[in-house]
């Protein structure tokens, strides 16, 4: 992967970039049914970058069908292992020679900082692609038990017609997490990105369309969740929905299964996440580091972010002193600028739902121990609050900012249960020198990621999702999630003799 631009190569390839504007079905760009549009604004500016095609339940209906042509007539289904592997590693070999401008074009529409587009997302959806990919021709199916009067094979089958419904603050990152393992599969796809997103996504299926993916087999409908999100999950010909979003919208496509053909349903959901500091923890540089980064990495715009610091009293004060200055590195400002770690919140609705909890901080009385400033009506400064209860709103209540609630505890066995006392169970960190506590807090915390001295989600070969109200029906990542978007046959051969 190249190496950084400079601010200024940054801001040419943005005045440069032709954007997408229309939902793209069959292989093909097209307008909207209805021809409405809605548009697609830069969170760090304001400024109009699109008017993207507003599609609706007849656009659904239409992408849902060449999904279902291609699959049934196995142009990728039933293409041989070895030919789908080489089609999705020349995707990503386009992908990575169109790196800066998918970058800039990311970073354009969801505030994004240009740096972690560059060093994160690029890479790990190169990476998350060609993982699967590679695992195509890899994982065998099994034969079962059965003596010698009959043969039983079990082997795996696609799913059919996949419908993904993507959130906005991982934009390429999460559509490589459903496209990768899906398509690795043989389903075709019906993918919504977040209306607030939907550039890459876009260019990603015409780079997938120029690599050798047959049409019809990636498909992405651009428009609202009522508009699209919502027939999609009703829809009866699509097989399956992985969602990856809040907890409130995941619970309808449960109802919508329900209601229409009890399709399958996975949904990554929110969290409260722990990270816990043991009175024994040591390098405590390291500590503050990590903690800051699973605070205000990607603005708080993260699902996984640690935004309770749950900490022993014995190392607290020294803890505290240490993350100050470590948050001086998380530099806030142009998203374009690969100086800045942090950038804008997404939109204007969201930068004052954020906003509204440093007032409730403030009006609580917590010791504001960094930032609690707003800047522009679009940046939201790296906060600290210390002095928060578990029972607070600050502690319970998914943020989604760069804010940090900072809990004071006396013992192991309080930060055990203060870390489980959330409705939420998607990731936890734990920080301790003593090896078996180190073991014991991660089985006793109920998330299904807990990393030990550092933050993190583990890797492409660790599966992620969430424990509670975390998550549902498979996980992310691994072998795990491939065989999430197939269907489990068993094959019987009786070989018994007249």
């Amino acid at each position: 992967m190249s190496s950084l631009l400079k601010y200024e190569e940054y801001k040419a390839i943005a005045s440069d970039l032709k954007l997408p504007s229309l939902s793209f079905v069959d292989g093909e760009f097209r307008p909207s049914v209805s021809g409405e549009t809605f548009q697609s604004i830069n969170p760090a500016t304001g400024q109009v970058l699109a008017n993207i095609a507003s599609c609706n339940a007849d656009d659904v209906d239409f992408a849902v069908a060449k999904a279902r042509e291609a699959f049934d007539d196995g142009r990728w289904s039933k293409m041989h292992p070895g030919e789908r592997k080489a089609v999705l590693l020349q995707l990503c070999k386009l992908v990575e020679e169109n790196q800066h401008e998918l970058a800039v074009m990311e970073s354009l529409d969801s505030g994004k900082p240009i740096h972690d587009c560059e060093t994160i997302d690029i890479p790990e959806f190169i990476h998350t692609l060609s993982w699967h990919a590679e695992l195509i021709d890899k994982i065998y199916d099994q034969t079962a038990p059965v003596g010698s009067g009959a043969i039983s094979m079990v082997v795996r089958e696609p799913i059919g017609v996949v419908g993904a419904v993507l959130p906005w603050n991982f934009p390429l990152l999460m559509l490589a997490w459903k496209i990768a393992p899906a398509l690795a599969a043989g389903c075709s796809m019906v993918i919504k990105p977040a209306a607030q997103t939907t550039l890459t996504a876009l260019r990603i299926a015409e780079l997938a369309v120029e690599a050798g993916l047959p049409k019809g087999v990636l498909n992405i409908v651009t428009g609202s969740g009522a508009g699209v999100g919502e027939p999609l999950g009703l829809h009866m010909d699509v097989d399956m929905v992985t969602f990856t979003g809040s907890t409130v919208t995941g619970r309808r496509f449960l109802r919508y299964s329900a209601d229409s053909n009890i399709k399958k349903i996975v949904l990554e959901l929110g969290g409260k996440n722990p990270c816990v500091v043991l009175d024994d923890a040591e390098d405590l540089d390291s500590v503050a580091e990590q903690v800051c980064a699973a605070a205000f990495w990607n603005m708080g715009e993260n699902c996984s972010a640690g935004s309770r610091l749950i900490v022993q009293s014995g190392v607290k004060d020294e803890l505290m002193e240490r993350i100050k200055v470590h948050a001086k590195a998380w530099t806030l400002g142009d998203p374009l600028d690969p100086s800045n770690l942090l950038g804008a919140m997404i939109d204007k609705g969201h930068f004052e739902k954020v906003a509204s909890y440093l007032e409730v901080g403030k009006e609580e009385g917590y010791e504001l121990v960094l930032g609690g400033e707003t800047i522009d009506g679009t940046y939201i400064q790296p906060t600290i609050f210390d002095g928060v209860s578990n029972t607070d709103r600050m502690a319970r209540e998914e943020i989604f900012g760069p804010v940090l609630s900072v809990i004071t505890v006396s013992s192991y066995e309080e930060a055990i249960a203060v870390a489980n006392d959330t409705e939420y169970g998607l990731a936890a960190s734990v920080f301790t020198a003593n090896g078996k506590k180190a073991l014991r807090a991660a089985q006793a915390i109920k998330a299904g990621t807990v990393t030990v001295n550092c933050f993190g989600e583990g890797d492409i070969t660790t599966p992620f999702g969430g424990y509670k109200q975390s998550g549902f029906g498979g996980r992310d990542n691994s072998v795990h999630a491939h065989d999430q978007y197939t269907e489990l046959k068993t094959i019987w051969v009786d070989l018994s003799t007249d």
